[in-house]
């Protein structure tokens, strides 16, 4: 099975005071969120594309064997991120998903991902966490994926309820067809108007598809670097020895 890892990464990281893309925001002196994602992604997949922008892609370091790159030219949200990188991960047999500020999803949440996928058939792998207050919701029901709850777009979630780590893993094919069939019932978020991917997963569900909850224990594993006090844990977790 050939793996290609896509990491939307167009975000340009304002709420952390950066001026450059988010993705190479510094960890300390050696280590950028883009160095520990492709440090823990080049092992286990065959290829890595990250979804910049303009003005990110002009920044980021010259592109290495196994690394390629496309442009979201307007941040209009993680589903176009992912499906402007379509001609390059729709080659491959499925499709990694991480998004680029999850640095402390582990190496073990990711083989065990990939390891649970199980070829012939349109199928998708989740890996989910108990979260005291989640941002986002996975709410199964008789073994299929029923809704994702937003509270960026006003959902209220559960309280202990299933929340992601940031990190999905699908079969490609078919899976442009369904996104297609997706866009055309409005995709658009009810707030935020952005395009976005969360609710692609249950309507997959919707079309037969198999989505795997996989559990990850460790809840931190869910947290992304969104915020200056993300970026204050995290610079203290890699901090040189």
């Amino acid at each position: 099975m050939k793996i290609c890892a896509v990491i939307p990464a167009a975000g340009r990281g304002t709420r952390l005071g950066n001026t450059g893309p988010k993705i190479l925001t510094r960890l300390n002196e050696q280590d950028t969120i883009w160095s520990v994602l492709q440090q823990k992604l080049a092992p286990l997949v065959d290829h890595i594309h990250v979804v910049l922008s303009p003005e990110g892609i002009a920044a980021f370091p010259p592109q290495e064997d196994g690394v390629s790159h496309s442009i979201q030219p307007v941040p209009t949200g993680m589903g176009d991120a992912i499906f402007r990188g379509y001609q390059t991960w729709s080659q491959y047999d499925a499709v990694l998903i991480v998004w680029g500020d999850q640095v402390f999803v582990s190496s073990d949440t990711l083989s065990r991902t990939i390891d649970a996928l199980e070829l012939p058939g349109p199928q998708a792998v989740l890996p989910v966490t108990r979260m005291e207050r989640p941002y986002v919701e996975y709410a199964f029901e008789e073994g299929r994926l029923r809704k994702v709850l937003q509270t960026r777009e006003g959902d209220i979630t559960t309280p202990d309820g299933l929340s992601d780590v940031g990190t999905f893993l699908l079969t490609t094919g078919g899976m442009k067809a369904a996104w297609e069939q997706y866009l055309a019932g409005g995709a658009h978020g009810s707030h935020t108007g952005e395009i976005n991917f969360l609710p692609f997963l249950p309507f997959l569900s919707l079309l037969g598809w198999r989505i795997q909850p996989l559990e990850v224990a460790d809840a931190t594993e869910a947290r992304g670097i969104n915020t200056p006090g993300d970026l204050d844990f995290f610079r203290n977790l890699y901090k040189n020895p």
